[in-house]
């Protein structure tokens, strides 16, 4: 799908308050509430808006504390790796993961409610993950910026 300059200050918008109603958004992107409704379903069939959530606040919800782990695994083969990526997914601490270039295979960001919840992530999930060969991790002291909106590409 080719987005134009409409289809980005909708994304735009739902992406700043995804709780807009209809003729909200309308309203905002100079669209009939009609025009508007059928072009967030097409972007919705795409796959271009993926789902909609809310973003819940860490600290208050008891879980301050960002660790960025560094997994490098025994083995690199394909089956290694896919057993590492459906076990990881099981960890409801992992908030992202990614397979990496680099000295590391994958990059983790999990949360945690202090450094001994997160001696028990390593010990019961990190360490028994399948494959793992050496786990590395960095607590994050302070977040400076932690973005959610995409930077869109606005069409002339």
């Amino acid at each position: 799908m080719k987005l134009d300059r409409v289809d980005n200050q909708i994304l735009a918008a739902l992406q700043q308050d995804g709780r807009l109603s209809n003729r909200e958004l309308a309203e905002q992107v100079h669209l009939s509430e009609s025009a508007c409704l059928r072009r967030m379903r097409a972007l919705e069939e795409a796959g271009v808006i993926d789902r909609y959530t809310a973003l819940v606040n860490q600290a208050k919800v008891g879980l301050p504390g960002n660790v960025f782990v560094s997994i490098t695994l025994n083995r690199q083969e394909q089956a290694d790796l896919a057993a590492f990526e459906e076990a990881v997914k099981r960890v409801p601490e992992v908030m992202e993961c990614y397979l990496m270039t680099g000295q590391q295979d994958y990059l983790l960001r999990v949360v945690v409610s202090d450094p001994a919840d997160f001696e028990r992530l390593h010990s019961q999930h990190l360490t028994r993950l399948p494959g793992v060969a050496r786990v590395q991790s960095s607590f994050a002291l302070r977040t400076v910026r932690k973005g959610n909106e995409l930077p869109l590409r606005h069409e002339p």
